[in-house]
Formats: C-alpha cells, structure tokens, sequence
C-alpha cells in the first residue's frame, strides 16, 4: 500500500509538472500579446468607445426609420443587446445626466459618456449625409432627389408645447432607464426590452403630443443633433438640452424614490 501511495503521489507530481499542449500556446500567445485587446488597458476609453458605437447606430436608426417609435424599439432594444454589458448603454445625455444626478456614475465617466455620444450621433449625421451627398452626385438631373429624414422645425409661438412634451417624455425614460440600468449587468436581455418598450411609450407619448402643434420630440440631445434640431438659440437649446436634462433626472429621482417606498413595504 505504501508503495502504491508513493508511486501515485509521484505520478500525480509529474503529471502536474508536465505542460499540456493547450497551456504552452496559451502562456506563448499570452506572452506575444495575442487575443488581447489594448483596450483592457485602458477600460475607461473601451466604454467610451461602446457609448459612441451605440449612439452612432441609434442616431444611424432613427434618420434611417424616420423616427417611427417601433423601429426605435427594436433598434435600441438591439444596440442595448450589443454595448449593454459593456459600458451600460446609456446613448443618450439626459440618461447619463439622471444616472450622475443620483450617483450611479461619476462626475467624469458622465462628462465622456456625454462626449461621446454626442460625437456618435455627429458622425452617424456626417456618414449618412455623405451617401445622400453621392446619390445627388449620381442623379444630376434632380429627379430621384433624396433628403436626410430631419426633425420638424419648432413652431412659433408654441414652442412651450414641445419643451414639455419633452419634459415629460424623458421623465418617462428617465423613469425606464433607472430600472434597466439596475440589471444590464445581471441580465442584458431583460435590460434591453426594458430600455426598448420603454423608450417606445416615451416617444409615443411625446411625439404625439408634440405633433399637434406641428412640432417633434426626440427626447436625445444627441439625437436632436444629428436632425439638425438643435442649434445655438435659446428655444432648440431648452427645448432639446434643458427639458431633456431635466425630465432625465426628474425620472431617475422618481424611481429611486418609489423603490425605497417598495423595499420599506417588502
């Protein structure tokens, strides 16, 4: 028995010394740097660039489907299903704001997540402007003329009708985003339907009432850019920065209130 014990201990002692085949290509690829990513490095600029990624294909979305609130659905629930996991996949300043306003971000990770979404929705306008551009070129006769989809103009006079349908659209969002932000880590899926029949109800809602006074809601800073919407002027500054900001964090504020209100019934 002894025997058998000090023959096994040093088979198991030998084996264990002996490198598989796998383990060698993995420790030599990990020497040489393969199937590494420089952005493990610098994880902050990785989330940054998802941000951007994702806005870009939601602002690309929305001039592409015209704003239409059931293409948006599908189209977030999708870009949330792609950079979720990643950085969380706010897209849109006014989410970013409601999550720094109630602490689930930090003061700097919020001020380039909001750059970075502003650049993606510029770059998604200047690609698909760019094609437009080439279709004119290819159609000198001016027939099949084509134009990048752009937001409604504000209506004189009643642009206090759109500030609030803004308002009140991303309070809604604000209000979605709180409870999908809570488990896109733990549960993308769910975080992505979450973001995407809520942004729905939002624009429903707001695009409606923005609608019968000749006016459009788009409930993104981002997003208003790339629709040529927003300008520097008082009126498309507050109606498409201002109230978007606010409702954002008027709806972050308001679920994490009434979530304390369930927890303390629980």
């Amino acid at each position: 028995m002894a025997i058998k014990k000090a023959v096994s201990k040093s088979v198991d002692k030998s084996t264990d010394k002996v490198p598989t085949k796998r383990s060698t290509i993995e420790a030599v690829a990990a020497r040489a740097g393969l199937f590494s990513s420089p952005l493990k490095r610098t994880p902050f600029i990785g989330v940054l660039v998802a941000e951007f990624i994702g806005t870009f294909l939601l602002a690309a979305s929305v001039i592409a489907g015209q704003g239409q609130p059931i293409i948006v659905l599908f189209a977030l629930a999708g870009i949330v299903l792609i950079v979720g996991a990643l950085s969380g996949a706010h897209l849109n300043p006014a989410v970013t704001v409601g999550a720094w306003a109630t602490r689930r971000i930090k003061g700097l990770r919020a001020l380039g997540y909001v750059v970075a979404q502003f650049l993606g929705a510029l770059a998604a306008f200047g690609l698909l402007s760019a094609f437009v551009d080439g279709a004119a070129q290819s159609d000198p006769t001016g027939y099949g003329a084509v134009s990048l989809f752009q937001a409604a103009p504000l209506p004189v006079d009643k642009e206090w009708y759109v500030f609030f349908a803004e308002l009140i659209g991303t309070t809604i969002l604000g209000f979605v985003f709180a409870n999908a932000l809570k488990v896109v880590k733990k549960d993308v899926v769910a975080a992505s339907l979450t973001a995407g029949f809520g942004i729905f109800v939002a624009l429903l809602f707001a695009a409606s009432a923005a609608s019968y006074v000749g006016g459009s809601a788009i409930i993104n800073p981002a997003v208003a850019l790339s629709l040529q919407s927003l300008k520097w002027e008082v009126w498309p500054l507050a109606v498409y920065v201002l109230a978007p900001v606010i409702g954002g964090v008027v709806g972050f504020i308001l679920y994490d209130i009434l979530r304390v209100e369930c927890d303390e019934e629980d």
